[in-house]
């Protein structure tokens, strides 16, 4: 008897164990059938909280939420009032969890000042949170270029500025605006280059140090090539660092095939142009599950802009078309939380997931559209004049989309 209840024993408990196991990896009871089937999961979160999930159009509760779902194909969709919407199709595998973040921007975004100075020109210092900063208003006290740090935030209503260079330090009446900037690799110098005023052939140019006032200019006018392949080596040296970090097959192609204009913030994703038609192989093997759903394009064409994945080896086509006045690596710039790419686009500021879905329009306001920045707390930058009628120039301005 005590054998025949130890036998009970031993098989209940491993029927609820394997019930759990069974229960953990997606597996349901089906009673029309009095089977189980196999379900997945869809890990549904979202910024802002609280917005409303949607499933084939169906209410389902609110983020973040566990959708647990038999395989098939779903549209999901996320909704909340004042926000724009966010969409995906999902195809759901049975024991996978596919996990989606939908970031929500406000329709209405918020324009804070950062300036009150006059602005003609403004050039990002690269991948900082700074950015040079042009007045040229016939004000002979302030006309000048000052760095502007976006990430600082003191008592005062408008943050200030650090000068760079007054225009009166000039040795000629040079032209701020009609300017040329080359970051060192530090972002610690720039060599400023002027259009002549004389001959029309010399261009001028001058080191200036970002971090203080520029009083005693250096002359680079003869000496700025060399200076310049200096920085570009560094730059090179740089880039081979992050490389290591990626597949070595992808390194040989990218040294010999591939044009990289940026890494993602977390140095996990590369945006590249094709200098030649080529095949991109996978390079991890057995393909990864529950990754990115969007079909990716290995087979490269010259000149298209593609993003890839290091860690899901997925390779993507940008599909947006970059504006010819700016450079693309000004035009296309990172989100912050490396998944997604903000880009000016027919006079509005748009956003997209790496892999060109979800896009969605942040700003369509007024804005002078040579000049957009993301900061590294998700906002951005633009220049902008809200009151033309009295006021000549434009200044620096934060879009709140979060």
């Amino acid at each position: 008897m005590n054998m025949f209840i130890r036998f009970i024993f031993v098989f209940v408990f491993v029927g609820v164990l394997v019930g759990i196991i069974l229960y953990a990896r997606g597996y349901r009871p089906d009673f029309q059938t009095g089977s189980l089937s196999s379900t997945g999961i869809i890990a549904v979160s979202s910024s802002p909280k609280a917005a409303k999930v949607y499933v084939n159009g169906v209410l389902k509760g609110a983020t973040d939420i566990n959708l647990t779902l038999p395989p098939g194909t779903y549209q999901v969709e996320v909704k909340k009032e004042g926000y724009t919407n966010w969409s995906r199709q999902i195809n759901l595998r049975g024991e996978l969890v596919i996990s989606t973040e939908a970031l929500l921007y406000p329709i209405n975004p918020s324009l804070s000042p950062l300036t009150n100075l006059g602005i003609v020109k403004a050039i990002p210092v690269d991948q900082t949170d700074k950015y040079l900063l042009f007045s040229e208003s016939d004000n002979t006290e302030t006309d000048g270029i000052y760095l502007f740090e976006a990430t600082q935030r003191p008592l005062s209503f408008l943050p200030p500025l650090k000068p760079v260079l007054f225009k009166k330090n000039l040795p000629f009446p040079y032209s701020l605006k009609d300017t040329e900037i080359f970051f060192s690799p530090d972002y610690k110098q720039a060599i400023i280059e002027f259009s002549s005023i004389d001959d029309g052939l010399t261009k001028p140019s001058y080191l200036l140090t970002l971090d203080e006032e520029n009083i005693n200019l250096f002359d680079t006018t003869t000496s700025k090539t060399t200076l310049l392949e200096a920085w570009q080596k560094q730059r090179e040296k740089n880039m081979q660092k992050i490389l290591e970090t990626f597949p070595k097959e992808l390194v040989k192609i990218a040294s010999n095939s591939l044009h990289i204009v940026s890494f993602s913030p977390d140095e996990t994703k590369i945006l590249y142009q094709a200098e030649s038609p080529l095949e991109l192989p996978v390079l991890i093997t057995p393909r990864l599950i529950a990754t990115n759903q969007t079909s990716e394009e290995r087979l490269l064409q010259k000149n298209q802009f593609y993003i890839y994945d290091r860690k899901e080896d997925k390779n993507f086509p940008v599909k947006t078309t970059p504006n010819t006045d700016l450079p693309y690596e000004l035009n296309l710039q990172w989100y912050t939380d490396s998944k997604r790419l903000v880009f000016r686009e027919n006079k509005r500021i748009s956003v997209m997931d790496y892999d060109s879905s979800n896009k969605q329009t942040l700003y369509s306001g007024p804005f002078v559209d040579t000049f957009f920045s993301v900061t590294n707390e998700g906002k951005i930058a633009v220049l902008t004049n809200l009151n033309p009628e009295i006021n000549k120039w434009p200044d620096l301005y934060l879009v709140g989309i979060k």
